[in-house]
């Protein structure tokens, strides 16, 4: 028994460093190897996933959460390169995704957005959750310090990255990231694998937008092309952004068909046109079928109103 207690023990000994390094090596984020030099920085309420891309040229990262999160990202990098972090680049103006930059610039990263983005900073932010929610300005060492209008490219790591400006769809200062050579998208709060999509009316949003801004994604994905989402756990495809398509398609025609007949909002909404969706896109308590449909429900009828009548 007691050779028995030892064998027992010296396993345990070997056993616990290890254990102990695979605790501390996943720290707060979760870190996937996406493709190439690409990872993603997954949180654990799957908000706001952070690209990080890597090499001897240095580090850009694709958002940075918010700034209480700063100290946990830098580790989460540091368990993925050495290299010093260079540029990030911000996808949109909410606060999960620019929350950082105040931390970051003082470490010297350049931060980098479209215009709008840096506009919008200029004054207090407001997001559509929960009825709208605002956040203080942020501070100046937080603003964009290079901002672009249509695209920029990065040539680092042997590798271009392409950053452009996508329709207005969540916000009006969308940007997507095509990390070529990798073959990766970062595509902000625009894809989304967990819920309805949310149009920020506030930001300059609009549905339809982001059923143009999807299918640009998938005309520019190819079959083996890797997706990060804004929100939503895991890495996704291209099948991925087919499905979160297909699911607005869906809700476009249905509210769509029922403006058609001249129904008010309540009669839609009564009415619950995706019933048979809820399950599936419907569980975030924030962010339900009740927020999704008067927006839909409004831009449909602008859109009716807008066009002549036949002759």
């Amino acid at each position: 028994m007691r050779r028995l207690h030892l064998r027992i023990m010296t396993v345990l000994c070997l056993l616990l460093p290890a254990w102990a390094s695979a605790q501390q090596s996943s720290g707060f984020f979760k870190v996937t190897h996406v493709a190439g030099n690409v990872h993603m920085l997954e949180a654990p309420d799957t908000d706001g996933n952070i690209g990080v891309f890597s090499g001897p040229d240095g580090v850009l990262l694709i958002d940075d959460r918010y700034d209480r999160d700063t100290e946990n990202l830098l580790a989460a990098v540091r368990s993925v390169s050495d290299a010093e972090i260079r540029f990030v680049v911000n996808t949109h103006v909410h606060p999960d995704h620019i929350g950082g930059n105040n931390n970051l610039a003082a470490y010297g990263v350049t931060i980098l957005a479209h215009d709008d983005v840096r506009l919008r900073m200029l004054t207090e932010l407001r997001i559509p959750r929960r009825g709208g929610i605002t956040f203080p300005q942020p501070p100046a060492a937080a603003l964009p310090v290079i901002t672009y209008s249509d695209a920029i490219s990065f040539h680092l790591n042997g590798e271009e990255v392409r950053v452009f400006i996508a329709p207005p769809a969540h916000t009006d200062g969308d940007s997507f990231v095509h990390f070529r050579g990798s073959d990766v998208l970062h595509l902000g709060d625009v894809f989304r694998t967990n819920m309805y999509p949310i149009i920020d009316v506030y930001n300059g949003g609009s549905f339809l937008g982001m059923i143009e801004a999807m299918e640009l994604a998938i005309e520019i994905a190819g079959p083996d092309t890797q997706v990060i989402p804004g929100h939503g756990s895991g890495v996704s495809d291209r099948e991925g952004m087919q499905e979160v398509l297909t699911m607005m398609y869906d809700i476009r025609d249905r509210v769509a068909n029922l403006v058609a007949q001249g129904l008010p909002l309540e009669d839609v909404m009564a009415a619950a046109p995706t019933a048979h969706l809820d399950a599936r896109w419907g569980q975030v308590p924030s962010w339900t079928a009740a927020d999704v449909i008067p927006i839909v429900y409004e831009e449909l009828r602008a859109l009716q109103n807008s066009v002549p009548a036949n002759p």
